[in-house]
């Protein structure tokens, strides 16, 4: 085998090792005293720095939460409130167009009504509003009175 393999020149033996003197070197061990784990105490510090954290952090989700569904819940009461309003538009359009006096007219002399004058129109209003429907107290103490004997 040759000395020289693949440009190894770790192997050449033209170099001699160096026999000088030798210093020896004691090694020494230190003894490395660890402590223990933690203190209970600490370990229960920590804990409950984690289990606030945690419970601060449920909270704020759980609010956010509500406030989602709160906005859910606007948006939705927007869109039923824009329906209404439509019908109710709808609707009052058709009130106006129901009360029209040219629907009004035909709509009587479809039933049979006869157009009167402005004139007995109003005599007929005024005789209306001045008679006063009769009210008999009389029979009404009467009748309360038979009624209470067995």
């Amino acid at each position: 085998m040759s000395s020289y393999i693949q440009g190894n020149l770790a192997l050449d033996p033209k170099k001699k090792p160096n026999t000088g003197p030798r210093v020896k070197i004691k090694e020494t061990t230190k003894v490395v005293y660890r402590n223990s784990s933690l203190p209970a105490q600490e370990k229960m510090l920590y804990l409950f720095t984690v289990v606030l954290c945690v419970i601060v952090a449920g909270v704020i989700i759980w609010r956010y939460a509500a406030i989602y569904q709160m906005n859910a819940d606007i948006q939705k009461m927007q869109g039923e409130i824009r329906e209404v309003q439509a019908q109710n538009s709808a609707l009052k359009q058709e009130v106006e167009k129901l009360q029209s006096p040219d629907r009004l007219k035909e709509e009587a002399t479809r039933l049979g009504f006869n157009l009167q004058d402005d004139k007995q129109a109003s005599v007929v209003a005024q005789a209306t509003s001045t008679v006063k429907p009769k009210t008999s107290t009389s029979t009404s103490s009467k009748n309360t009175k038979s009624a209470s004997k067995p």
